[in-house]
């Protein structure tokens, strides 16, 4: 700077020095204890007034006015403000609070819509196999062979599930083993509880393969194998296909399904091995067997009621068996919305009264579909929603860890509808209704009482 520079009091206010430069031009700088700069702050609330409004205290904006750069100098020149705290406070009370909600987290219970279609469809082309061997075994007594087998299968199937997904908390690997030990043991299990009731080898042999198949299939669905297992059953599927067209010959009609029963058992094995190869986990405390009794014991009783309903109308079971896809989509659509809610209530009161909503929605949605599909079908519709709705329910509170009582509701319906079958057989539409109707309604006070609290979905 050259040339002579001129100070004047007051040149641009009362509370500035004007400094005349040799250029003509002239810089203010605020005097000390002249006042505040309203205008400047004013002007600096309204660019940081997004960033001010949600501070729930002064020392908020104090650490916002640091990150900008704004030092004790340029505080007291710029604004009056003898240090940073009082600037902060004049910004705080200058800025209306203003709380924005966040951003809605990603659903953690988002469900795979391809992988619940075809756990649906897994769960009835097996019944493919059927149409297939039908006619090569003796029908009537020997029925009973493979309901038998089957209903062992079912529960033991349910209960080793429940506990290998409990050792897949520990690791893949632990997993794998209990299936490996667990699954074999089951086919054996359900062959022998079905040979009780064959009169020849045939009808052995025939549960063998149905129990063999339900093991192998219930490794691959625990594992998430749901593609390679519908590879397994191609062969069935064209077999079973091809039967509107040309007639097969025993050979096909043999060979079809013990390819795919090969295929199964194949897959299953290929996936233990592939368990094998992840990293061993030390053995912690182990499950006690008995946390997966409630669970074998609820797919006794499922199988008791499905078959219940399959003796008056088989090809209703058919369409019960494919619903499962869709019903286990809506209970993860159901534990999202049940999330989602937590940040739309404030009262456990409105929570409970829009958890009774979400139920009843997921409850219309699963149920509507099959109306039409039990008219088609020629079914009564009662017992078949009421068989559904108990079902789902029950399934809803095994997801959130609550075993016993679907366990419980479950086989009194079955016990009470079996009875009833028993001595008065066939069994009425009144009596599997009566049964089913009384352990939904059960189910769903159990599922408001100890689902309808923010607690459990937390």
């Amino acid at each position: 700077m050259s040339g002579p520079m001129a100070l004047e009091p007051g040149g641009t206010g009362r509370d500035t020095l004007a400094l005349r430069l040799a250029d003509d031009r002239t810089l203010a700088l605020r005097l000390p204890d002249h006042g505040v700069a309203q205008d400047a702050v004013d002007r600096l609330a309204a660019e940081l007034a997004d960033r001010v409004g949600p501070a729930v205290h002064p020392y908020e904006v104090a650490a916002l006015l640091e990150s900008e750069g704004l030092t004790g100098e340029v505080i007291q020149e710029r604004y009056g403000h003898p240090n940073l705290f009082s600037l902060a406070s004049a910004l705080y009370h200058r800025v209306p609070r203003t709380f924005p909600e966040p951003d809605a987290p990603a659903d953690p219970w988002r469900p795979d819509h391809v992988r619940c279609a075809l756990r649906g469809a897994l769960f009835a082309l097996p019944g493919l196999a059927y149409l297939l061997t039908g006619r090569l075994w003796h029908a009537g007594h020997d029925t009973d062979v493979l309901i038998v087998a089957g209903l062992a299968s079912w529960a033991w199937g349910q209960a080793l599930g429940h506990r290998a997904y409990l050792r897949m908390a520990t690791g893949l690997r632990e997993a794998g083993r209990t299936l490996l030990h667990g699954a074999p043991l089951g086919a054996v299990a359900a062959t022998g509880a079905g040979s009780l009731f064959a009169s020849g080898g045939t009808a052995v042999a025939v549960a063998a393969a149905q129990s063999l198949y339900l093991a192998a299939a219930g490794v691959l669905l625990v594992l998430a194998r749901e593609r390679l297992l519908l590879a397994a059953l191609t062969p069935v599927i064209g077999g079973a296909a091809a039967l509107v067209w040309w007639e097969p010959g025993t050979a096909l009609r043999v060979g079809l399904p013990l390819l795919s029963l090969a295929g199964a058992v194949a897959a299953a094995g290929w996936a233990l091995r592939a368990t094998s190869a992840a990293a061993p986990v030390p053995d912690g405390v182990r499950p006690a067997l008995v946390r997966s009794l409630p669970y074998g014991l609820f797919g006794l009783a499922a199988g008791v009621l499905v078959l219940l309903e399959g003796r008056q109308h088989p090809y209703a079971v058919i369409v019960l068996t494919v619903s499962m896809g869709p019903a286990e989509w809506l209970l993860h659509k159901y534990r999202g919305m049940s999330v989602a809610a937590l940040r739309a209530t404030a009262t456990p009161a409105a929570y409970l009264l829009r958890s009774a909503g979400i139920l009843a929605l997921c409850l219309l949605a699963y149920l509507l579909p099959l109306l039409p599909a039990a008219l088609l079908t020629g079914a009564e519709p009662a017992p078949l929603l009421l068989l559904a709705a108990t079902l789902w329910t029950a399934l809803l509170l095994q997801a959130f860890g609550v075993a016993w009582p679907p366990a419980a509701v479950c086989l009194a319906a079955a016990g009470g509808a079996a009875i009833a079958a028993t001595l008065h057989p066939p069994p009425g539409a009144a009596v599997l209704s009566l049964s089913c109707g009384a352990a939904a309604l059960c189910l769903v006070a159990c599922a408001l009482r100890l689902l309808g609290r923010p607690a459990p979905h937390v």
